[in-house]
Parts: structure tokens; sequence; C-alpha cells
């Protein structure tokens, strides 16, 4: 592989800095120019404002009730920095990009110690080229983070039995799976690595010395359990001292239905066993995996233990998701960073042949006839983009044309000494040009709850109230007015009497809720439309839509969101 001349060297620092700030310009690029995209930025950006506006920082609330699906780990990051610098929309990509900087330093550090800097290098470059990690790190969606502390874990644990015996280092993995799990139910996985290292150990294939495995290992569950008891027991006395039902609900759903009961029985994303490995590997992961049907990997594998470990681990975090019915791409993101770390390795090893040149270049062709098609279709106002895009397409086929042009030429230039360099530095500019182009061409289409807001305080006037049932949480994140809903986990039928009650009681009150066939209570032929927005229509519900009678809720439930600091 030729190595350009920056590259082209031994020294830690140089290399470490070089790719930390190419790391940091793909991830950075744009930071400020979007808001929060559904499906759930939205719903942690709103947990975090409202955070800092109601000083309740423990409890993650989501329009004043309590949001009982996540620990607060990741909406404390992003509530951080909103009570810093008072603007979420400058900071809300922030947290994030931070932890995937973190991961970056932690593949290339360990890299350098079990191997060498070029190793780290290549380790760097194969993560920062796989469209996962980049796709999360420019999220505000939690994966990220939570795949930081993990590969945190895993740096800790490969130092210590890899590289260094180091008690600290093995109590400090301990104490950010408990972070992990903290953030997401999945930081343990890191445990999974022990079952490589032990059975290489009781086999006799690599014996690790006493230091490395003795009885003080049993100590690395009290520093992680020191970890969750920091935020574990406050919770837990709260709840049994609050006399506060949702308190005791967000207790239980957070230690049972959202750990154990969501894993073996989920309710969502259902997907057969093989979806990681159809469906999310080979688009989000590549180019890595092609080494795994190459017999010089095999034979490389077989002479290290720490690329034994490494593999198994990523199987077995694979196998762990693909066992639970639920699942979402994003989920295996976690054992990206040491697919990345083991992939370096070998490459280094063997450099690059001309079969993985070839792989290299048909990854090249492929994405650019992505874009030159994308292209075409957004010319020829195709109904295939139009509807996810708007009517106005030409805009994006622009972008998508000169995106299209880069990997062209790249091509034509790279086309018979194809390296990771040069693919890399496709997928960069590709970033970056997402990362400002793409990004105020679409926050207009991706946040279409601004303009319905906008819309429904003019037409409730200075002086009217507004309720929302069936809500998507970026109507109460770019709300200015205050609200009232009706409980976000409540039945909608349920939701609708409680609106209709809420409304029988004091006059110029309106609900704001989705054309909904299924509304009780209001006769949805005489609401405004507001329009589309999330795949839903909207509608404003007056006086002149109720019902003359309404059965009344089962229990009076209501949540009054005063807006003391908006959304900027």
């Amino acid at each position: 592989m030729t190595v350009p001349k920056m590259f082209d060297n031994d020294d830690y620092s140089k290399t470490l800095w070089l790719l930390l700030l190419i790391a940091a310009v793909i991830i950075l690029a744009g930071i400020g120019l979007r808001d929060p995209w559904p499906a759930d930025e939205p719903r942690f950006v709103e947990v975090a404002k409202e955070m800092v506006n109601s000083g309740n920082w423990f409890f993650p609330m989501r329009g004043g009730e309590l949001y009982p699906d996540k620990p607060p780990v990741f909406m404390w990051s992003i509530a951080a920095f909103y009570w810093l610098t008072g603007n979420l929309s400058a900071t809300f990509l922030i947290p994030n990009a931070l932890a995937s900087l973190l991961s970056v330093f932690c593949v290339f550090d360990i890299a350098a110690k079990l191997w060498n800097v070029k190793t780290a290098r290549n380790a760097v470059l194969f993560l920062l080229i796989a469209p996962q990690f980049i796709i999360q790190a420019k999220s505000a969606q939690i994966d990220a983070m939570v795949a930081c502390w993990i590969t945190v874990a895993m740096y800790g644990l490969l130092r210590h039995f890899f590289y260094k015996a180091s008690l600290a280092w093995y109590l400090v993995s301990w104490a950010f799976m408990g972070l992990g799990i903290i953030t997401k139910g999945v930081g343990f996985l890191p445990l999974l690595l022990l079952v490589p290292v032990l059975t290489l150990h009781f086999t006799g294939k690599h014996r690790f010395s006493k230091e490395q495995v003795n009885w003080r290992l049993l100590l690395g569950p009290i520093a992680m359990l020191l970890v969750l008891a920091a935020w574990l027991l406050p919770m837990l006395h709260i709840a049994d001292t609050s006399n506060n039902p949702d308190f005791t609900a967000y207790r239980d759903n957070i230690l049972f239905k959202q750990t154990g009961e969501r894993y073996a029985n989920s309710w969502g994303h259902i997907n057969p066993w093989y979806y990681f490995i159809l469906s999310v590997i080979p688009a989000f992961w590549f180019p890595m995996y092609a080494f795994l049907f190459s017999k010089p990997f095999w034979r490389d594998l077989k002479a290290s233990p720490i690329m034994i470990s490494l593999l198994a681990w990523v199987v077995l975090v694979v196998l762990f998701f693909s066992i639970s019915p639920g699942k979402r791409g994003l989920y295996i993101l976690p054992a990206l960073p040491m697919m990345a770390l083991l992939m370096g390795a070998h490459i280094t090893n063997v450099g690059i042949r001309p079969w993985f040149r070839r792989v290299l270049v048909a990854g090249t062709i492929v994405f650019g006839l992505v874009f030159f098609v994308a292209a075409g279709l957004c010319f020829s106002h195709s109904h295939v983009v139009a509807k996810e895009l708007g009517d106005d397409t030409t805009k994006f086929a622009w972008l998508f044309l000169v995106t299209g042009l880069i990997w062209l030429g790249i091509l034509i230039w790279k086309w018979k000494s194809m390296d990771l360099y040069s693919f890399g530095a496709a997928f960069a500019i590709t970033w970056v040009l997402y990362s400002t182009w793409g990004y105020t061409l679409l926050n207009p289409i991706r946040t279409p709850a601004k303009g319905i807001m906008d819309t429904v305080q003019q037409d409730i006037g200075p002086a009217g109230e507004l309720g929302l049932t069936r809500f998507k949480e970026q109507f109460l994140l770019f709300s200015d007015i205050p609200m009232t809903h009706f409980s976000y986990l409540t039945a909608p039928q349920e939701q609708d009497r409680n609106a209709w009650l809420w409304m029988s009681e004091k006059p110029n009150r309106f609900i704001l809720s989705i054309q909904d066939n299924s509304m009780t209570c209001f006769d949805t032929s005489k609401a405004t439309q507001l329009g589309k927005a999330h795949g839903r229509h909207w509608i404003l519900l007056g006086e002149n839509a109720m019902a003359a009678s309404c059965k009344a809720p089962d229990t009076i439930k209501r949540y009054h969101l005063p807006m003391k600091r908006t959304y900027q």
C-alpha cells in the first residue's frame, strides 16, 4: 500500500494528532447547521431541555411526564452543554462527537501498544471509513455514547491481559461497564471478552501471567457496582419514599421492562436472526469484513491470541443481539471499533493485496453509482425521491451529482492503485458535503413540526391555550408557547377524553392532534388542517369540534409544560 507522506512515519504523536484532526473535521462538520431529527433525537433533546428548565436532573421527563425508557446519562450530557451555553441547536451533537473522538483515541492507542503505530493508523482508517461509525458519531442517538464507554472498557481489558498487567486499568474497565449500563443497559458487553481470554488460559493455548489472571479479577464487579450505585441507589430511594406513582413506574420500567423483557420479548423492531449479518454489516461495516473470506487472515488469526480474542468478542456481540427478536442496525455499533482494531492488525501484517484493491474499486463504483442514480431521480422529479425530499428535488440533484463526480474522479485517479487513503478521502469529502450543504437542504424537510407550531401559534392567538394528544416529541421541542398534554403513555382514546374535559373547563382552548379516525369526543371534520409532518396529518381542534358529551376518563392525567426556556 502506497502511504502518503503525511502518514508515512512511525511517530506516535504526529500520527495520532493527524488522525484526530481528520476525524474531528469529519465528525464536527455541520454542528449548529441542523436541528434534532426524528426518530430519537427530538426525544433526547427535549428531555435534556426539561432537565435544565425544571431543575430535575435525576428523573428524565418528556413534557413534564417521566420518560421511563432510558437512564439519564446521555440526556445529562446534552443538558450540561445546554446549561453551559443556553443554546441547544449549537450543542446537542457535541456529546456524541466527543465520545466518538475518544473511541478513535482508544483504538489508536491500544493498537500502538499491542502492535505498532502503523497498525494503529490502519485501525483508525478502517474505523473512520466504516459508515456506521460516522453516522452515529454525527447523531444525537444514545448508541455512540454507549459504544464509547464499551470501547474504553475494552481498552482497559486489552491493556491488562495483552499489554501489561494493570489492576487499575482492569478496574477502570469495569467502572466504564457500569457507566455503560446506566447509559444503556448493554454496557456489560465487554465481559464477553473474558470468554476467549479465560478459554485460552485454561486450555493452555495462551497462558497469562499470575498478575493477569488471579483472584483479584473478582474485584472488578465491585468497581461496576459502585458506579451503578451512584445512580441506582438514589433513584430507588426517591422512588420508594416519594409516594409518586410516576417515580415507581419509572423504577419498574427501567429495571425490568427496558432490560430483560425488552431483550427476551421485544415489542418493536422485530427482525429475523440473520438481520445484522445480511442487512447491516454488508453496507455499514464495509470493507472490513472482506478479509474474513481470505486464507491469510485465518492464518494470521491462528498465530495471534489477541486477534483470536477480538474476533471471538465481535462474534459474541453480534450473536448476543441476533438472539433477541428486536433488532436495529445501530445495536451492533459497539463491536465496530474492535473489528477495526482486528482488521487494522491484519492489513498491517499482509498489506493490501490485489483482490482487496478490487474490493475497494467495486465499493467506489457502487457508492458513486448510488449518487449518480439519486441525482438522476432528483433531476427527473421522480416520485421515489419526491415523497421523501419534497417537490423541489433539483437542489438535491446538484448535491448528489457533485458527490458522484468526486467518487468518479477518485476512481479514475486510483483505478489501478486504490487504497484505504483514497477510499477514505472519498468518504471524508462526502461526509463534509453532507454535513454542510446537505444539512441546509434537509433540515426544513426533517423538521416540519417547526412550521406547524408557528401556524398553531398564529391560529390560537396570544390568549389561546394549547393541548396536545398523540404527540411526537418534536412538537414539544419546537414550541414557544406553553402546552398541556394528557400522558404520552396513555391510550389515545383516554387522551381524547382527558383533552375534552380540559377544553370544557375553560374557553379559548385548543387541541393539536393527528388526523385519526379512532378519535373520540371530537368531530375531526370540523378541525383546521395543519398539513403533514413526520408521516402524519395534523389538525387543530377548537370548541366547535367538541362533541356534546364525552365519557369521563378513567384517570385524570394532565402535564403542563411552561416553556420557560425554549429551543434555540
